[in-house]
């Protein structure tokens, strides 16, 4: 069983709709545990950075798992992130890092993970030049076929904005926070208007949504977990998921979410929970 359900970015490559985030996975052992049970649950999507500091334990994990499952590189789709503390001059020895700790011979997605530079504060006037230097390395290791895609993360409708006007190569993938209580309208407009694949992290709010009412009423009613729903809403709209867990049955559990449907009135009261609420690190203060 494959739980791909691929969606066409704008490079040609097909993404994985479900993957499994690798955030706060630390260790050898986790990680590897965590690899397994995705595996077999059937996803075929990673997605680490190099600020979780367990590039080298994916790698490991899933050198060892391809061939126990038939599969080999070229089946699994691997996203990895530049550091804030790279953005910029320092962007080269950032990116090739990662591709040297995940040691696969090519990343699918690279992506700038903050819209800011570590050490800078927010309104500092060198952001927006050290992204444009960031995105500019990206292009040239794009060029090379050492990430076969590239992309950001935490970029606000003015960011991705302030990019599509100087890149030459645009970007394939925006991930950022989305869930019922923040459906990011406008980011999503932005992406429609530049062919860019919208992604989604914290599905579940940090774990708060999935003791919502609307939510456990809705999971109650067609015998589903919380999380199945709030993964469903998404992918039932063509948004990817990301979610993260150690629990080999939470991550069972997440990926059973291809054999069921959203009615239009649970999606619409879903959708009804937006009040704007962000649980992560907000980039719109980042200049």
């Amino acid at each position: 069983m494959s739980s791909t359900h691929p969606v066409l970015l704008n490079t040609g490559v097909q993404m994985p709709i479900l993957g499994l985030g690798t955030y706060k996975l630390v260790g050898c052992e986790e990680v590897y545990q965590a690899v397994d049970a995705a595996l077999v649950a059937g996803y075929r999507s990673f997605d680490t950075a190099a600020v979780y500091r367990n590039e080298a334990d994916l790698s490991r994990a899933l050198k060892e798992l391809l061939p126990k499952y038939g599969l080999t590189r070229e089946d699994v789709f691997i996203t990895s992130k530049l550091g804030p503390k790279d953005q910029g001059e320092k962007a080269m020895e950032g990116a090739l890092c990662s591709l040297s700790q995940l040691d696969l011979g090519y990343i699918d997605l690279y992506l700038i993970h903050w819209p800011g530079t570590q050490g800078l504060d927010v309104a500092d006037k060198r952001n927006p030049g050290n992204r444009a230097q960031s995105w500019a390395t990206l292009e040239e290791l794009h060029a090379q076929g050492k990430l076969k895609a590239i992309g950001v993360s935490n970029y606000t409708p003015a960011h991705m904005r302030e990019l599509m006007q100087s890149c030459k190569v645009p970007p394939a993938v925006l991930q950022v926070e989305f869930h019922p209580k923040l459906l990011q309208t406008e980011l999503r407009k932005v992406c429609e208007e530049y062919g860019v694949c919208f992604q989604a992290y914290s599905s579940l709010g940090k774990g708060e949504l999935i003791t919502d009412p609307v939510v456990l009423e809705i999971a109650k009613n067609c015998e589903r977990t919380p999380g199945q729903v709030l993964l469903r809403w998404a992918v039932q709209q063509g948004v990817p998921v990301i979610p993260k867990s150690s629990n080999p049955e939470r991550i069972k559990d997440n990926g059973r979410i291809f054999d069921f449907t959203l009615s239009d009135a649970d999606m619409d009261k879903l959708s009804a929970l937006d009040c704007g609420r962000k649980y992560c690190r907000d980039a719109a203060l980042v200049v």
